[in-house]
């Protein structure tokens, strides 16, 4: 079973920036895909970002632009770095993993994933 470990959200100014980590233990036989999806109340988990093995990378119309994501493999490693906050990223964020080489929808929920964690911007 793979354990996905993220760290990095809080509180935050609208304008300010935030990076988020994942970090990958346990039973892991191989991961291609990692990625981050965000759920914020009473609204649909989304995707936020995703990047390939292969170096294939895909942002939502919403962050491209303001956030970048990036990964180490080898470490099981994926951070979000993410800038010019906007009261709307206000979300619970969310790491995934997957074994597989795939692209991300809102709907999906194959995989493993981490407990959460919070980003808050204030206007």
């Amino acid at each position: 079973q793979v354990h996905l470990a993220e760290s990095g959200g809080g509180l935050v100014q609208a304008g300010g920036s935030l990076k988020l980590s994942c970090v990958g233990s346990g039973h892991i036989v191989r991961i291609t895909t990692m990625g981050w999806f965000r759920q914020a109340p009473g609204k649909q988990r989304e995707v936020v970002a995703g990047i390939r093995d292969d170096g294939r990378i895909m942002y939502s119309d919403t962050v491209k632009g303001r956030f970048t994501i990036s990964s180490d493999f080898a470490k099981h490693t994926v951070l979000l770095q993410m800038n010019r906050l906007r009261p709307e990223d206000t979300a619970v964020y969310y790491c995934h993993a997957d074994p597989e080489r795939v692209y991300y929808s809102d709907s999906y929920a194959l995989g493993s994933w981490g407990q959460g964690t919070q980003v808050t911007v204030s206007s």
